[in-house]
């Protein structure tokens, strides 16, 4: 577990002082937007989460490898964190899901070097609007749990609403 970086007033619960009264006009905004990501989602709870959990793995944010998605009482299996770590092995994933887990670890460690082979190989599972939602998810993982675990956060974080 990262140490906290932020003072927090005794009483205070961490997330919420750090994201809404530190920086209340920056802190809301980017809750929100964390929030959007579930609330507004169009693309299946396997795909989501293999991306989610990818990110997470990479960020090591501990909250974020912890949460799992649910949509109408469904969450992934126990086992699916294991083979988002296995993506290119496992036989527990779809073409989607596979390149949802490949995009979201290209993104987050090599955004470069998304070449055309690989928008070939997207552009034949997704739609250009699933890939853009997919974009703006992981970069909200990416950008959030990356914060939360550099202010060591990530140890007493919870989402607002949930």
């Amino acid at each position: 577990m990262s140490p906290m970086h932020i003072d927090i007033p005794e009483g205070q619960e961490p997330i919420g002082y750090v994201w809404g009264e530190m920086v209340p006009g920056i802190g809301m905004a980017a809750a929100n937007f964390s929030l959007s990501v579930y609330e507004h989602t169009t693309l299946g709870l396997r795909e989501f989460e293999a991306a989610r959990l990818r990110v997470a793995q990479i960020n090591g944010c501990l909250f974020c490898l912890d949460w799992r998605t649910e949509r109408e009482g469904q969450k992934v299996e126990e086992e699916f964190a294991d083979a988002v770590t296995q993506w290119r092995t496992t036989d527990a994933f779809d073409d989607r899901t596979r390149l949802a887990a490949e995009y979201a670890e290209r993104y987050a460690l090599d955004h470069h070097g998304l070449d055309e082979e690989f928008w070939t190989r997207m552009t034949a599972h997704y739609g250009q609007r699933e890939i853009v939602e997919l974009s703006m998810s992981i970069g909200s993982w990416l950008a959030f749990g990356r914060l939360n675990h550099v202010l060591g956060l990530d140890a007493v974080c919870v989402l607002p609403g949930h």
